[in-house]
């Protein structure tokens, strides 16, 4: 209540009075704070939840027994705070407690000073600068948003899946000589399909990520990787999937056949002839070989004696039908013959004329029968592996040396030391136990020197 509403009311008492009406006495504070929280619906238990005031302190304001209160100070906050609780005006309710303890000053009447009118807020204005702004912003959000997917795609290697066929191991009919491979994989990718003995074949995936290749078959089991490539990234898909196309044999066909290595009339300087090659519907390949003469024959000399052949080597052919094995052969003109041959029985031959030519000097040493010491010189220096010490070597230990013109070994155990000199073996040149030094220095025979 305002001093002025007092005045007021002060007024309308006195006339009342004048006109002989009593005025009806206006009910106290503690019940007026009773019925303002009865009016609200809550029980104290409520008030002192909402209003964080304890329930003894709120039952003496409502009985009027303020020497339960702490103390004045407190007295007013908690009817300050209660009066707003229950909707009540707190000044009013201050007014009235003082004036029911005995303590009718008034405040002072306040004079609010009116505020001045504010000035309108002006509406949002674009300024060039604050376009400019915002336009940089949004560009360099674009550039940020187009680098992280350039970084996310430069760091994830392209996926690659192949439809058909659905298997990875499939048959097809005894005529097929062709496949259409379907699959997806990255739009743009360029799909590699890998096959052993052929030509890689190569395709781009579509917009949709979709690829078709034709790829050849030939009769027997044929293998394909099929692997993806980003053209801008060069990344590599994480894994390729392997397909296995069987064509059927028909059992009459014989064994098809091509030799790699080694090339006809091709000239090796050492004895180990590379024989590799393909071959379909064969359940062996045989390598043998024929001497047809020495390499060269010098005018007014003896050829050589014929060295003896070595011994059929049959090789393994893998699940796609190649096959490698290393063959042996002394100095000499040679008649390589390669044999495969069909579990029906049919066979095919290829035959190869290769010529080896030694240069140098090629020593194989082989320790067999025991334990031997040994020191080699090499052109006349001492060895760097075997040292100026020598070593000791193992049964079953083979070492090769090579030089341009001479080679000599001091053993220590001549009887288990054996020399394989120009692919010609010479077998042990002395006793076990009995140490001797061997000069090699084709076409010199060996020699036994006295070197240490």
């Amino acid at each position: 209540m305002t001093t002025r509403d007092q005045v007021r009311r002060a007024v309308r008492a006195d006339r009342g009075e004048a006109r002989g009406i009593t005025p009806e006495p206006a009910p106290g504070l503690p019940e007026r704070l009773l019925a303002a929280r009865e009016r609200k619906g809550v029980d104290l238990y409520r008030a002192e939840r909402d209003t964080k005031i304890r329930v003894r302190y709120l039952a003496a304001l409502e009985r009027g027994d303020y020497r339960e209160l702490p103390g004045a100070v407190y007295t007013k906050g908690f009817l300050r705070n209660y009066a707003l609780y229950l909707g009540l005006d707190p000044d009013d309710v201050l007014l009235q407690w003082r004036r029911e303890r005995g303590d009718p000053r008034e405040p002072q009447a306040v004079i609010t000073v009116p505020r001045p009118i504010a000035t309108p807020r002006k509406g949002l204005t674009f300024s060039p600068s604050l376009v400019v702004f915002a336009l940089l912003t949004v560009a360099v959000l674009a550039f940020a948003a187009y680098l992280g997917v350039q970084l996310l795609r430069f760091a994830k290697p392209p996926t690659i899946a192949v439809v058909d066929p659905a298997a990875a191991v499939i048959n097809v009919d005894e005529s097929a000589t062709e496949y259409v491979l379907r699959g997806t994989s990255n739009p743009g990718a360029t799909i590699s399909i890998a096959t052993p003995g052929r030509d890689p074949y190569s395709v781009s995936a579509d917009a949709d990520g979709k690829w078709t290749a034709s790829v050849e078959l030939r009769r027997g089991r044929n293998q394909f990787e099929v692997s993806a490539v980003d053209p801008d990234t060069q990344k590599k898909s994480e894994e390729s999937v392997s397909l296995f196309i069987t064509v059927p044999f028909l059992v009459i066909e014989a064994p098809t056949l091509t030799v790699d290595q080694p090339a006809d009339s091709a000239t090796y300087e050492n004895g180990a002839i590379p024989v590799q090659g393909h071959t379909t519907n064969a359940a062996s390949v045989v390598v043998s070989a024929v001497y047809s003469g020495p390499a060269e024959t010098k005018a007014g000399t003896a050829p050589p004696p014929a060295p003896k052949a070595p011994a059929p080597v049959t090789v393994p052919v893998a699940e796609d039908g190649t096959f490698t094995t290393p063959f042996e052969l002394t100095a000499g003109r040679w008649a390589i013959t390669v044999t495969a041959s069909s579990p029906e029985g049919k066979s095919t031959t290829l035959t190869r004329a290769v010529t080896v030519a030694y240069k140098g000097v090629n020593l194989v040493v082989s320790i067999d029968g025991g334990r031997a010491w040994i020191k080699v010189w090499v052109d006349g220096k001492i060895e760097p592996d075997v040292g100026a010490a020598g070593k000791v070597y193992s049964n079953g230990k083979t070492l090769t040396f090579n030089a341009k013109e001479s080679i000599e070994v001091r053993t220590g155990s001549s009887g288990v030391t054996k020399f394989t000199l120009n692919g010609t073996s010479l077998g042990a040149l002395g006793r076990s136990g009995t140490p001797e030094t061997w000069l090699f220095a084709p076409p010199a025979p060996p020699e036994m020197t006295q070197r240490r």
